[in-house]
């Protein structure tokens, strides 16, 4: 678990075939050997894809536009670009480091925590850490970029997502 670019949701007890579903779905994509593991947290999946994260999602997202209903059991995939030690000063340190990358200075953002199992780091802490970091302008209803903390207990993946990089699935099956 400590490696994954996709976090991948899906509903309690479809996770085994959330994870057949996505491997599929990545060998169309072209990864030969997608690597898919099981979380202890239930309705998450991860998965390491050897091609590049938004490619991905682009043919993730062209395979859905064909196929509506394709996916019956994964509900969302974030992309994820950094996968680090949960703890403030790691999570500080890895968005210092690579968010000039992503965001641009005269682009908005704003920060999505999302945190499972682990009381040690507080929310409010790493939210205002993270935006005294970024010096750009905040922006919670129209994001140009999204800083996406997903907090797994000790592990925790980071994205500096455009707001239309995660793909949420919504067709007849998932809504059942």
């Amino acid at each position: 678990m400590n490696n994954f670019n996709l976090l991948i949701s899906t509903s309690r007890y479809n996770e085994t075939n959330a994870k057949a579903e996505i491997w599929f779905t990545l060998l169309m994509c072209g990864d030969k050997y997608p690597i898919i593991s099981g979380l202890k947290y239930p309705g998450l999946i991860t998965a390491v894809t050897n091609l590049d994260r938004k490619e991905v999602i682009s043919r993730i997202k062209n395979i859905i536009e064909n196929d509506p209903n394709f996916f019956q059991f994964v509900l969302k995939i974030t992309p994820i670009d950094y996968v680090c030690e949960t703890n403030t000063k790691t999570i500080k340190e890895f968005v210092d480091k690579y968010y000039r990358i992503y965001i641009n200075e005269d682009q908005s953002f704003k920060i999505d925590l999302i945190r499972r199992k682990n009381e040690l780091v507080e929310r409010d802490t790493v939210i205002e850490l993270v935006a005294k970091i970024v010096n750009n302008k905040v922006n919670l209803d129209n994001p140009d970029k999204i800083i996406r903390i997903e907090i797994l207990g000790n592990v925790t993946g980071i994205s500096f997502l455009n707001p239309n990089d995660l793909v949420r699935i919504n067709n007849k099956f998932n809504r059942l």
